[in-house]
């Protein structure tokens, strides 16, 4: 990562960093969808604002300086760049309601939005869906999020939970850090994907049991497993070898 930006205290410039970061490796594998979507941050231990996308730009555009801060209220805090507003009441409902989160992403990728579709929603089945077992929160499609209403009722389907399935709409993940959310948006579009794929076989599948499947979600929840803690140096390390606008 590039030097400190002396505009910004070091953990705001830090967040700035690695939330551009993640929109630029949301890009990279697929999650992007031109200028939409959201991927927000706490801007600092400091502060009770949060870090959002400027609305127009590609996701392979966010720096780290062109990172919109916005209150609780979703007012634009320094400047007069616009943000979406759909941003706001999915991403501020959950920053406002869960403490422990500092990052929260939404996707429309493709197979997320096919499994969203689904009444039986995700089925995990493989070994890297396992964490996911029992711990995927859903809520149900009201239109496009543009009423602040809808806050209250997005963070009450979301519960404790870290992950959760807009329905008819896509996918959404939260975590303690920015690396924690990114690699459970990871996780959980490939089990997505891997869903899908079974489906298409036609062939009847072979779903582990309720036993091993809340054994394994256990392993995952072992303090010592702290997801995106190991992955993401190795993530950066892409962007460091695209040659990455990020960090500017």
């Amino acid at each position: 990562m590039n030097e400190f930006n002396k505009k910004f205290e070091k953990n705001e410039w830090n967040n700035r960093l690695n939330l551009a970061a993640c929109y630029h490796l949301a890009d990279h594998f697929g999650f992007s969808d031109v200028i939409w979507n959201h991927i927000t941050a706490k801007t600092s231990e400091n502060k009770e604002t949060f870090l959002i996308n400027e609305f127009g730009l590609r996701y392979d555009e966010i720096t780290a300086s062109n990172l919109v801060e916005i209150d609780s209220s979703g007012n634009v805090i320094g400047n007069d760049r616009p943000i979406n507003d759909t941003g706001f009441i999915i991403h501020g409902a959950i920053h406002k309601s869960r403490k422990d989160i500092s990052c929260v992403m939404h996707t429309h990728s493709r197979a997320g939005l096919a499994i969203s579709t689904l009444r039986e929603g995700l089925i995990p089945m493989i070994q890297d869906a396992a964490f996911l077992y029992k711990r995927v929160s859903y809520h149900n499609w009201e239109g496009m999020s543009t009423q602040t209403e809808e806050c209250e009722r997005l963070a009450k389907s979301l519960g404790s939970n870290k992950v959760m399935i807009l329905r008819n709409h896509g996918l959404l993940t939260c975590g303690e850090t920015i690396a924690e959310a990114f690699m459970l948006m990871y996780y959980l579009d490939r089990a997505c994907k891997n869903q899908i794929d079974v489906m298409s076989t036609g062939m009847k599948a072979n779903i582990p049991t309720d036993n091993i499947m809340e054994y394994a979600a256990g392993q995952y929840e072992d303090s010592r497993f702290k997801l995106g803690e190991h992955e993401w140096p190795a993530l950066l390390r892409i962007l460091d070898k695209k040659g990455s606008i990020y960090t500017s």
